[in-house]
C-alpha cells in the first residue's frame, strides 16, 4: 500500500514558454508505492510536468518537494541524484552500444583503471533474468526492435534503483505479453516502495495497475481521481469536455456498395488463408490479438510482404503479387501501423511530408508540367485546415510534434489524391482521444463519399464503434465475421481465441 507521506509534491507548477503558458498552476503528488496516472491530450501538459520533475527544465514558478525536501532541479542528472528515472517516448539509448553498456553507461564496474567489461555482462544478464524477460545484453542496441529498447530503457531505470520512476506511453510498442512483464515489473518496483508516474492513452490499462489518476486539460488541472471511481466514459469526458458518444460518429452505410477489393485464399507468412471482400461506402474493421495475422494479411496483400498463395483482386483487375506502388497509382492509400518507421520523414517539414501526396496530382503542375511549389502550398494548406493542422505547424520538422499532430499529417497525405480505397492499419495508436475523435470524423467522412475503409486495429472500442462489418483473426485465420448489431464484445473476445485452442 501506498505510504500516507507524499514522495513527490509539486505545487502551483506554471511553466511558460515565449507565447505559450504550457503549465498553469497545476497541483500533484505522488506517493511511495504509488501507481498514478497522468491523463490527458496531446498538449494539456503532460509532458511538460514531467520534464518539469526529470530536470529537463525549470518551472516558471511553483514549488517542487522531494521527501518533503524542498529542491530546484538544474538538470537530468541532478535529477538522477534525487533519485528520478525517466523512460520517454523518444529513447535515451545509444544505438551503436551493447544492451549492457547502455545499461551500465556512466557506472560502469571498474577492475583497476579498466572497464570490467565480463562483469558488466554478468550483471546485466542477472538484471534481465530478475526481470523474467529474455535479452541479448551483447546484441547492439541498434539491432532491437522498438519493444526491445524499449525493455532496455525500463531495465535502465529500474538498475539505477530509482524511487520515482516515470514511464511515458510505456506499451505502446509491446505485445500482450510482453504488457503483462511490463506491469509485474511496475507492481514489483510498487512493492519496494518505488512512486511511478505512468502516462498513457491507454484507458484499458489503468484498472489493472493505477491507484490514482490526475486528469490535465489545456495546461490546468481539472482533478485527481481514485482509479475505480470514475468510468472510462467519465474519464474521456472529463478529458476532453466532451462526452465520449460524440467521440465516434455515426457512419451512414452505403447500402450494396460495389466490391472494389477482393482477397481470396490469401496465404503470407502467418496468414493461413483469408477470403475477404471490401466494398465502397463501407467501413469493414479487422481485430485480433498482436500476431493474428490482422495486418499482415493486408501488408501481404499490398506486396508490402509478400504473399505466397491466393489472388488479389483491385476493381476487377488481378494484382496478385504486384509491387506496392501499383496499389497506390490504382487507388489504394495505406497509413502504415508505425508512422516513425514506414509512414514519415522524420527529417522532413510538415508540409514536405504532406507534399508527397501531391507528386501525382496534375494541378499541382505547373509551366511545363513541373511541380509548382505555389500550388502544392495552397493544396497543402487547405489539406491541413480539413485534417485539423495548425498553420504554424507546416514548417515545423514533423519529429518535432506531438503524436498526434504527426498522425494528422499521414492522414492529410490520403487526401493528396483521390483514392478509392483507405486501409488505415493502427490509426490512432498513441494519440488522445480528442485527436482520434478528429481522425475518426475523416473516417465518417471518407466512406460517406464512397470510399471503402478498411480499419485495423488492436484497440477493441475503436472497431465496434466504427465498423459496419467486421473480420475477427485468430492464429492467422479468419474465426468471426460480424455485422451490425452482431458486432457483440463477448463474441469478439471468443474469436480472438478460437483458432488458438484448436491449434494448442
Amino acid at each position: 500500500m501506498p505510504s500516507s507521506a507524499p514522495l513527490v509534491e509539486m505545487r502551483r507548477i506554471t511553466k511558460t514558454f515565449p507565447g505559450v503558458t504550457a503549465l498553469d498552476g497545476v497541483d500533484f503528488t505522488l506517493l511511495s508505492g504509488e501507481v498514478h496516472v497522468l491523463f490527458g491530450e496531446n498538449g494539456a501538459g503532460k509532458s511538460t510536468l514531467i520534464s518539469v520533475l526529470s530536470g529537463v527544465y525549470p518551472q516558471t514558478s511553483g514549488d517542487l518537494r522531494i521527501d518533503g525536501e524542498d529542491i530546484a532541479l538544474s538538470s537530468v542528472k541532478d535529477a538522477k541524484k534525487h533519485g528520478i528515472a525517466a523512460v520517454f517516448q523518444e529513447f535515451s539509448l545509444v544505438p551503436t552500444l551493447t544492451v549492457a553498456e547502455n545499461i551500465f553507461l556512466g557506472s560502469e564496474p571498474m577492475r583497476g583503471p579498466f572497464v570490467d567489461r565480463r562483469a558488466m555482462v554478468i550483471q546485466a544478464r542477472k538484471l534481465f533474468a530478475d526481470l523474467d524477460f529474455p535479452m541479448n545484453v551483447k546484441a547492439r542496441v541498434v539491432s532491437l526492435s522498438r519493444a526491445e529498447q524499449q525493455m532496455v530503457e525500463i531495465a535502465k531505470a529500474i538498475h539505477s534503483q530509482a524511487k520515482i520512476l516515470i514511464l511515458d506511453e510505456p506499451t505502446a510498442s509491446l505485445t500482450e505479453r510482453e504488457t503483462e512483464t511490463l506491469f509485474r515489473i511496475v507492481r514489483e518496483a510498487k512493492a519496494r516502495g518505488v512512486g511511478i508516474i505512468y502516462i498513457s492513452h491507454r484507458i484499458q490499462e489503468f484498472s489493472a495497475i493505477a491507484d490514482r489518476i490526475t486528469v490535465l486539460r489545456d495546461g490546468r488541472l481539472i482533478g485527481t481521481v481514485g482509479v475505480h471511481d470514475l468510468t472510462p466514459a467519465g474519464l474521456v469526458e472529463m478529458m476532453t469536455g466532451r462526452a465520449i458518444d460524440e467521440i465516434y460518429p455515426p457512419i451512414t452505410r452505403q447500402p450494396d456498395g460495389p466490391i472494389l477489393l477482393s482477397l481470396r485464399g490469401l496465404k503470407a507468412w502467418g496468414v493461413s488463408g483469408a477470403d475477404i471482400d471490401v466494398r465502397a461506402g463501407e467501413v469493414l474493421g479487422v481485430a485480433g490479438l498482436v500476431g493474428s495475422g490482422k495486418s499482415r494479411t493486408w501488408r501481404a496483400a499490398l506486396g508490402v510482404i509478400p504473399m505466397t498463395a491466393g489472388s488479389v483482386t483491385l476493381k476487377g483487375e488481378d494484382v496478385s503479387g504486384k509491387p506496392t506502388r501499383r496499389f497506390l497509382k490504382n487507388g489504394v492509400f495505406y497509413l502504415p501501423p508505425d508512422r516513425k518507421a514506414e509512414g514519415l520523414m522524420l527529417g522532413a517539414t510538415t508540409r514536405q511530408n504532406v507534399n508527397l501526396g501531391l507528386i501525382d496530382r496534375e494541378d499541382s503542375n505547373g509551366f511545363l508540367k513541373m511541380l509548382s511549389p505555389g500550388k502544392m502550398r495552397g493544396i497543402a494548406d487547405r489539406i491541413a485546415r480539413k485534417v485539423d493542422l495548425s498553420d504554424a505547424y507546416m514548417a515545423r520538422t514533423i519529429s518535432n510534434l506531438s503524436g498526434g499532430n504527426q498522425q494528422k499529417a499521414l492522414f492529410g497525405r490520403g487526401f493528396g489524391q483521390d483514392y478509392d480505397v483507405y486501409i488505415f492499419d493502427e490509426p490512432t495508436v498513441g494519440v488522445d482521444m480528442g485527436t482520434r475523435a478528429a481522425l475518426y470524423r475523416l473516417i465518417k467522412e471518407i466512406a460517406e463519399a464512397g470510399k471503402a475503409v478498411v480499419v485495423i486495429s488492436s484497440d477493441l472500442p475503436e472497431v465496434m464503434n466504427l465498423a459496419h462489418r467486421l473480420v475477427v483473426f485468430s492464429a492467422g485465420q479468419i474465426s468471426a465475421e460480424l455485422s451490425g448489431d452482431d458486432i457483440d464484445e463477448q463474441t469478439i473476445l471468443k474469436a480472438f481465441f478460437a483458432n488458438e485452442r484448436q491449434t494448442a
